[in-house]
């Protein structure tokens, strides 16, 4: 299967890192600065609540952690109606969620890199007609571009103290190094999870998987193995996208991963509708970058992202 598997930060990452320390700030200085902020991978920040919230009598949007990447929006309509969250970044794809209508927050991303993000929240009026209840914006810039994908959200919810990070504690404590867990947290879903037939036939739209409990019954859908595969690296600090989108016109998934001193490998994990596949990423490092190897790796044409969780 073609894919966009691998892309390579290599020296170059490294070498920024410590340009970094050098405090290059300016011009073509500090654009090799923000690279190098990226290449660095950061230390997640406790989620802070209540320092900058937007609101109105129906909803509220928390972007106290903004610069994280991501904000905490809550429905405070009081009505019993489906409710809806919409998230763009200018220019950008929009992103739409289902939201509780219960007053309880929850967390969303933004994953397209710094910039303006529009936030709207919609009340179900009749039918699939919704009014709008609140709008804001936003504008973002990343203390670290990989923070999106480094903390919990709505579709890959878990906690420090989640079945699933303790788990992947355990299969991870010996590991030689992020590209073995990565191997191992995979090994350990598709070898202890069996698909859930019955779940497929059944599942509406608007499903989340919860993560301990698919853990605890290692039976679901192919969203539930992303969110599992995906809070278990994230639960390690290695950075990890729950990416959808095509295949030609089949619809397909993947979850691209981070590594340090290797860069992103997209496509590490892959769905294709029928089965879960691991990209050996020492297959292009065997390959001692040979033409047809590196052909074969770097493939974008017949892929296409349209969402990142």
């Amino acid at each position: 299967m073609k894919e966009t598997l691998f892309r390579r930060a290599g020296s170059l990452l490294v070498g920024l890192c410590l340009l970094a320390g050098a405090g290059l700030a300016t011009g073509a200085a500090g654009a090799e600065a923000k690279s190098a902020r990226a290449a660095c991978l950061p230390a997640k920040q406790e989620t802070q609540t209540g320092v900058t919230v937007y609101s109105n009598a129906k909803a509220s949007v928390d972007a106290s952690n903004l610069s994280e990447g991501y904000l905490i929006v809550a429905y405070t309509g009081g009505k019993s109606v489906r409710i809806k969250v919409q998230i763009a970044k200018t220019g950008g794809a929009t992103y739409t969620y289902d939201l509780n209508n219960a007053g309880e927050p929850e967390t969303f991303p933004l994953t397209e890199g710094d910039g303006t993000y529009s936030v709207k929240v919609f009340e179900n009026t009749n039918g699939s007609k919704y009014a709008q209840a609140y709008s804001t914006s936003v504008k973002m810039t990343l203390r670290n571009d990989f923070l999106p994908f480094l903390y919990s959200n709505q579709y890959v919810n878990y906690t420090a103290d989640s079945a699933t990070a303790a788990q992947a504690a355990e299969l991870c404590q010996d590991a030689s190094g992020d590209l073995d867990k990565v191997g191992r947290v995979f090994d350990f879903v598709v070898d202890h999870f069996t698909y859930d037939y019955d779940k497929a036939s059944t599942v509406s739209s608007g499903y989340l998987p919860v993560v301990d409990d698919i853990l605890a019954a290692k039976k679901g859908i192919c969203f539930d193995y992303a969110a599992v595969m995906t809070a278990m690296l994230r639960s390690q600090n290695i950075p990890c996208k729950l990416v959808v989108g095509y295949a030609g016109t089949v619809y397909h998934a993947w979850i691209d991963v981070y590594v340090e001193g290797t860069g992103w490998i997209a496509g590490a994990i892959q769905f294709d509708g029928k089965d879960w596949t691991l990209m050996d990423p020492t297959f292009v490092s065997s390959g001692k970058r040979s033409p047809s190897i590196m052909e074969y790796v770097t493939t974008d044409s017949n892929y296409s992202q349209k969402y990142a969780y």
